[in-house]
């Protein structure tokens, strides 16, 4: 694998993780920043509604050291994502995106998600809306289709609008979104990945920034579509989600493979080493240890004494009373791993 050659400016979107429920929140979030300085961070999605009507601090609130980080929004109408655009911005996000891939029923029944495929010329009214509302750029994230939507005529009508509107990128998971009987977790593995498509996409749109999303478990993969092949021209960035949150040392390698950067840390432990003063300070504040360190539980994977280093911060995580402490006792299990398999 090559990385980036010096004299070609890379795109901010090069490389990101990608926005996922439950798990992308502001914790994950500072600890994946250890392990690459140059990736680009996303938010859960946060519909418009808690945006304008709920607690701001603590759906919203971020520490300024996961800059770069971007604000994913859930909704579809212009006015909502404008006002919502608009806080984001206030807060400090370096980027608002828009969800339409998101196959939930919640989703579909508050008429945002992956169901705006169906409705390009509303997607791109929010478009509009949030450009001319802010100054960071502003993105879509889709699908490349709806059940029985044919995506060559889907994702090309999505998003020749939505860039007549002003979209500044497009981020395509290159999966269908089947809302009628697929659950969202058979959504992201039982529809195929068609790749030669996104590249197809930015044949027609040279000059917009396309990254593409789904199935991408390894940086040699990532590389590959960062290239032109013979089914079409190389892309601007690639989004890793799953792959990012269960393997994280796989970050690692972001900075120096695809940045020609040097990695923050050179070792994964470093990584946690650096993250016990920030969980030092949430625990101070009154967080659960356990909203931290669930998101290191995969760094060692395969590794000797990583079974027992899961099982120690699960369980102790939780105990009352628990704090930084637990981080440093886990570590110790990783460097003289006890005698059973990781």
């Amino acid at each position: 694998m090559t990385s980036l050659p010096m004299d070609i400016p890379a795109s901010p979107w090069r490389f990101s993780v990608a926005p996922m429920m439950d798990w992308t929140d502001r914790h994950c979030r500072v600890f994946h920043r250890l392990l690459s300085r140059r990736a680009l961070l996303y938010t859960e999605m946060v519909t418009t509604g808690a945006v304008l009507h709920g607690d701001r601090q603590r759906l919203l609130g971020f520490s300024a050291m996961e800059h770069p980080v971007a604000l994913q929004l859930g909704g579809s109408e212009p006015a909502d994502l404008a006002a919502s655009a608009r806080i984001g911005v206030e807060f400090g996000y370096d980027e608002i995106n828009l969800n339409c891939g998101c196959p939930s029923d919640r989703v579909q029944n508050g008429r945002f998600g992956a169901c705006l495929m169906r409705e390009p010329a509303l997607v791109a009214e929010g478009v509009a809306a949030m450009k001319a509302a802010v100054a960071v750029p502003v993105t879509v994230k889709c699908r490349i289709g709806v059940d029985d939507q044919d995506p060559e005529e889907a994702l090309f009508a999505l998003a020749r609008q939505v860039v007549a509107a002003g979209a500044d990128a497009l981020i395509v998971h290159a999966r269908k979104a089947w809302l009628k009987g697929l659950s969202p977790r058979e959504n992201r593995d039982i529809p195929p990945l068609d790749y030669a498509i996104v590249r197809r996409l930015k044949a027609e749109f040279p000059s917009v920034p396309i990254a593409i999303n789904g199935g991408i478990a390894s940086l040699d993969l990532a590389q590959a579509l960062l290239a032109a092949s013979d089914e079409g021209p190389g892309l601007d960035g690639v989004m890793l989600g799953r792959a990012a949150y269960q393997n994280p040392s796989l970050l690692l390698g972001v900075d120096p493979l695809l940045f020609g950067e040097a990695a923050p840390v050179s070792a994964p432990a470093e990584a946690l080493e650096a993250l016990i003063p920030y969980l030092e300070s949430v625990v101070a504040a009154g967080t659960s240890p356990h909203a931290v360190t669930r998101h290191v539980l995969g760094l060692f994977q395969s590794q000797p004494g990583a079974r027992a280093f899961r099982r120690h911060l699960s369980t102790e995580a939780v105990k009352p009373g628990a704090g930084a402490g637990i981080l440093v006792e886990a570590l110790a299990l990783i460097r003289q791993p006890r005698r059973e398999a990781a």
